[in-house]
């Protein structure tokens, strides 16, 4: 009798990312799963108690994965930081477009969706910092450019566009522009 395959708890989840990213989150099943892994059903159940809880870790891995663009594109000091973040936004749906749309583009109805948490506080404190805003305006600014951020990350992630990062830059630079001087002047009211 052959031995028994071996397949890990990290096996599994490096394997659901995978698919994930290859064919998207629907077509992630226990044995989909299994074959992509060489094996029966059982390792998996035996590591997670359900597909939802694998998901969850799938979840958890892309947001990591996200979080260190932001991170690399703060870091790489190209753009000011506010810029940094949205650009990493789009960078990832670019790159990682199926786990983008696991994160960003999936259905939230019954999700407890935040502010952003601590990260949104300090996106809050990046935009007062740069703008002059207060805070109030400052968190507003911030979540019409995440909307127009959004919205091209999108459109490169569902492959309706796919402009050059110079045009992106000059993009998110005008909007950026545009709202600091109608919020600078009062006119976000009317």
């Amino acid at each position: 009798m052959p031995p028994k395959v071996k397949v890990s708890k990290e096996d599994i989840k490096t394997a659901a990312v995978e698919m994930v990213r290859e064919s998207g989150a629907e077509a992630l099943n226990a044995r989909a799963l299994a074959a992509k892994l060489g094996c029966s059903t059982q390792p998996i159940f035996s590591n997670f108690s359900s597909m939802e809880e694998i998901r969850g870790e799938v979840i958890r891995l892309a947001d990591r994965l996200y979080q260190s663009y932001i991170k690399n594109e703060v870091e790489s000091g190209k753009y000011p930081p506010f810029k940094a973040s949205g650009m990493a936004y789009i960078r990832f749906a670019k790159d990682e477009k199926e786990l983008f749309k696991l994160l960003f583009m999936r259905d939230r109805t019954g999700e407890e969706i935040g502010n952003g948490g601590e990260a949104g506080e300090k996106i809050v404190e990046m935009v007062m910092e740069s703008t002059g805003l207060d805070r109030k305006k400052a968190y507003m600014f911030h979540l019409e450019m995440w909307i127009y951020v959004h919205g091209i990350a999108t459109m490169l992630a569902t492959g309706y566009l796919n402009w050059d990062w110079e045009i992106i830059s000059k993009m998110l630079t005008d909007a950026y522009c545009g709202m600091k001087e109608r919020y600078s002047a009062g006119e976000e009211e009317k």
